[in-house]
């Protein structure tokens, strides 16, 4: 039996309280009671409605007191999706949950975040919707998040319908993750994929479609990136092996920019409700490391609202230049890293940060590995992974077919490879030597602190090649490797079909 429904309005946002998380104010509106489980087991229901306007806090709060002996909450909602001029940001509504445990900033309340994927979540004890956490229904003053993206100039109107079964609870899984170790071939190149969607944020690949695509593309590793949540750590066990090894992470979505977590440990989550004003993100930053993670501020010059990357490359370990196909801003992206390549080197810094590409892959058509990080590790494990990709030895490839080995020599056989260091004197000759497969028709250009100084004829139908460039540590304080497609016209470059990290020349 069902209880008949009863509505809370929250016209306009007018019955509120109002707390703070950072600069940015958060607000809480009135509260959505229901009553004890005495009365009978059947579900109950409220619904709350209520109009935001252009304006509108980063996130808003419905409190909904859940009281004992509840099994599941679902949560399903509505918003209007008014015409707005041209040149206008309509409506979109994010939405997530908090349980009794609060919505503190870093705190330990999250069960969930779906963003604007889904129309409808719940959650139990022994399951819940993809992006949600399963656990105890405890009672206590739960929280729906609401995360109004952007409002049209009419406001936006929405509606939650809450519905609380009572009965027993099922029993919480223990979660079991995938190992942190595949079967290597000791220390080699490794290539892999650390920017995925599935369903358990805003993708529509499952995770065994994704396992498939993966090994299909020739990857080693991947790494779990979905939007705001750590809901999907638990279900890739089974979908590891011998040949592919499956880290963990998150892609903590501000809005200011969005960073991959990259291989923290199982069950890690990150906030990700602060911008760049609040001055919080080194303390997330400082957490993923905690974890074990890399921070990796993801696609730096993208241009949809709030995926531009304004925190600030202080606390990266890593930067993703490449994401999918190649854009124009993965042009601006690759100038803006050699960019702090350089000024790296005019400041006599040792420090550098290293350029990673993922595909960030969502849905078909989007192609996993397309591109990929291909990266020189000890060993096929998570530690060594990261290593190498601190470390900056690795290079980015367009897909599997496509290899490059760069390499500078001095005299005296010495020689450095990518993301090494050549330690000769300013005026000793250095033979710089790229060899290449798997880019027919590709023309290489090396790139040095004073911008490209040599360009080849395009490569052979066959796609493989080496080409060989001379210099001096006082000429070039780094050179890096791009193979290019043909340009279609004009004079800007063809799409990159690799690119490397860079040798840097000099004691």
């Amino acid at each position: 039996m069902c209880e008949d429904d009863h509505e809370n309005d929250h016209a306009g946002i007018g019955r509120r309280a109002v707390f703070v998380t950072g600069a940015a104010a958060a607000l809480t509106l009135s509260t959505v009671s229901f009553a004890s489980a005495a009365g009978g087991t059947g579900p109950r229901t409220r619904t709350v409605r209520g109009t935001l306007p252009p304006g509108s806090p980063d996130f808003m709060y419905v409190p909904v007191e859940v009281p004992r002996g509840v099994r599941e909450i679902h949560v399903a909602y509505t918003y209007d999706r008014p015409t707005v001029p041209a040149g206008t940001q309509g409506n979109a509504l994010d939405i997530g949950l908090f349980d009794e445990r609060g919505t503190d900033l870093g705190g330990r309340g999250f069960r969930g975040w779906s963003g604007g994927a889904r129309t409808e979540f719940f959650v139990r004890a022994d399951d819940a919707t993809p992006g949600y956490v399963p656990g105890p229904v405890r009672a206590g003053t739960w929280h729906i998040a609401l995360g109004p993206y952007t409002v049209a100039p009419q406001g936006l109107s929405y509606e939650i319908t809450i519905t609380l079964t009572y009965g027993e609870q099922g029993e919480t899984p223990r979660p079991v993750y995938p190992p942190e170790r595949a079967r290597g071939r000791g220390r080699a190149w490794y290539r892999g994929d650390c920017h995925l969607h599935s369903e358990y944020s805003d993708g529509r690949y499952t995770l065994a479609e994704i396992a498939r695509l993966a090994r299909a593309a020739g990857l080693d590793f991947i790494n779990s990136s979905e939007h705001n949540t750590h809901s999907a750590h638990a279900h890739w066990a089974g979908l590891a092996g011998d040949d592919l090894l499956i880290l963990l992470g998150e892609e903590v979505t501000t809005r200011n920019g969005h960073v991959v977590a990259l291989g923290t440990d199982p069950g890690t989550f990150v906030d990700w409700r602060y911008r760049a004003r609040d001055n919080r993100f080194g303390r997330f930053a400082r957490q993923i490391r905690r974890a074990g993670g890399l921070v990796v501020p993801a696609h730096p010059h993208a241009t949809c609202i709030g995926c531009n990357w304004k925190f600030g490359f202080g606390e990266a370990d890593a930067v993703e230049v490449w994401n999918g196909a190649y854009t124009p801003d993965d042009e601006v992206a690759l100038a803006d890293w050699d960019g702090m390549l350089v000024a790296s080197v005019r400041d006599g810094r040792r420090d550098w940060i290293p350029a990673m590409g993922s595909s960030d892959s969502h849905r078909s058509p989007d192609v996993i590995g397309r591109p990929q990080t291909v990266v020189l590790a000890d060993d096929l494990t998570r530690e060594a992974i990261q290593e190498g990709i601190r470390a900056g030895r690795s290079y980015v490839a367009e897909s599997s077919k496509v290899s490059l080995s760069l390499t500078a020599s001095g005299g005296r056989g010495e020689h450095a490879g990518i993301g090494e260091r050549l330690r000769v004197d300013a005026d000793t000759p250095v033979t710089v030597r790229l060899e290449v497969t798997g880019a027919p028709r590709c023309t290489v250009r090396l790139v040095t602190d004073q911008g490209v100084l040599f360009t080849s004829d395009p490569l052979p139908v066959s796609g493989a090649g080496t080409v060989q460039w001379r210099t001096t540590a006082s000429y070039a304080a780094y050179v890096r490797a791009e193979v290019r497609h043909e340009a279609a016209a004009g004079p800007l470059p063809g799409a990159l079909a690799a690119f490397t990290n860079p040798v840097f020349l000099g004691s």
